[in-house]
């Protein structure tokens, strides 16, 4: 799965793809001096009217994620002297 870490202002917010659209309108909004764009959520919902204008930082960063997470083997410690002791 595709997703795209957009930070505004030092927040981040973390985008389901397609985002062509999304930064079509953060670009027009800056472009036209500022402007309410809405961000949607990852996994539905009203999302979020955030207000870009000029000069405001703002990064994109895309990133696959796994869509199951590794399973991680158990792990055993084998200490030397210790064979007797009930532990």
């Amino acid at each position: 799965m595709i997703v795209n870490r957009l930070t505004v202002d030092g927040k981040d917010y973390f985008l389901p793809d397609p985002v062509d659209d999304l930064r079509r309108r953060i670009l027009e909004a800056v472009k036209s001096g500022g402007d309410y764009v809405n961000i949607p959520g990852l996994r539905g919902g009203t999302g979020l009217d955030i207000l870009f204008s000029p000069g405001m930082p703002v990064t994109w960063v895309r990133m696959e994620i796994p869509d199951s997470p590794p399973v991680e083997e158990p792990h055993t410690l084998n200490l030397p002297g210790l064979d007797g002791f009930d532990l």
